[in-house]
């Protein structure tokens, strides 16, 4: 029987480096590895044409694509995670002292609104400060990876020949969720934001998940054993990055081998656990803010998004 080859997407990074370079190898396949710049080119033709057999996706578009019917499924890898404190910037002459200012005002969000740092950024800003989101105008730059998506009525799209950049910083907008920007007049929202996401670990449990793993359906149904081996080819990888995290052998540590050092001397325990258990507190998280949001129009338990016989693994 001829091996079977999935064409996949997934940015080189530490945890997947083993995969990549190919010094593990998944059992009863193979990876043909793609490369897609940039990344999010390859979820909207994941979402939109299941271009691709095995796609790193945002988690937020993936709970959005699932709830419209599109045919793939999320394996519990979560390659990406990230805190989002620092994603809000202000302009510093609207006279925002605090998070609840914000209501009331026009907040630019990068690209669309189901992006993933768009819902974790304003999760942040609902249950650490406060923030009444629905007294808040959202607009957005882009247009949303799942075409068939329709968002609350408080979120507007930007208006066209604008950069958000430029509104933000000449002050239309108040503030903005995902926006690089080198302005005097622009700052963080939350100071130390960095080390406010530390502490929301400390404090609250808070470790947002930003990416997981997809699978077309058609491939999963085919082959009832493919979920399992993907995970555990992805788990292998992991593991030797976290042994090599672990015993400082990574050369040229990142700034996302330091988050996930930092991660881990918080914790005491892998920074990038793979598997529903260790992360059922997360994605519930997760789903909560994305019917909170109008993301979602009903709730959806955590077993529901990934294949049954994922349910028990861990890695």
């Amino acid at each position: 029987m001829a091996e079977l080859k999935l064409k996949t997407v997934t940015r080189t990074q530490g945890n997947n480096q083993a995969l990549k370079d190919g010094s593990v190898k998944p059992r009863i396949f193979s990876f043909e590895f793609e490369e897609v710049n940039p990344l999010i080119d390859a979820f909207r033709r994941m979402v939109r044409g299941l271009e691709f057999d095995v796609c790193e996706m945002a988690l937020t578009t993936y709970i959005c694509a699932r709830a419209h019917g599109k045919r793939m499924t999320a394996l519990p890898i979560f390659l990406v995670r990230a805190f989002h404190h620092g994603a809000v910037l202000v302009n510093i002459k609207a006279g925002i002292k605090n998070p609840k200012e914000l209501e009331g005002r026009k907040i630019g969000v990068n690209r669309g609104y189901t992006v993933t740092t768009g819902l974790w950024a304003r999760s942040v800003l609902q249950h650490q400060y406060g923030v009444d989101l629905k007294k808040i105008t959202w607009v957005l730059s882009g247009d949303e990876h799942v075409a068939e998506f329709r968002p609350p009525s408080n979120v507007v799209p930007m208006e066209k020949g604008k950069k958000m950049a430029d509104l933000l910083a000449s002050g239309e907008l108040t503030a903005a969720i995902g926006v690089e920007i080198e302005h005097p007049d622009v700052k963080p929202l939350i100071a130390n934001a960095k080390e406010a996401g530390f502490e929301a670990l400390r404090n609250r449990g808070h470790y947002p998940i930003n990416h997981t793993v997809v699978v077309r359906d058609e491939l999963l149904a085919a082959h009832p054993g493919l979920a399992p081996a993907i995970f555990d080819a992805f788990a292998e990888a992991k593991r030797i990055y976290v042994e090599r995290l672990r015993s400082g052998r990574i050369e040229k540590p990142t700034a996302v081998d330091e988050v996930h050092r930092r991660v881990m001397e918080i914790t005491g325990r892998d920074p990038l656990p793979y598997g529903i258990a260790p992360n059922r507190k997360t994605l519930e998280e997760a789903i909560q803010s994305a019917l909170e949001q109008g993301i979602i129009t009903r709730p959806v338990a955590v077993e529901e998004l990934f294949p049954r016989n994922t349910h028990a693994l861990a890695g």
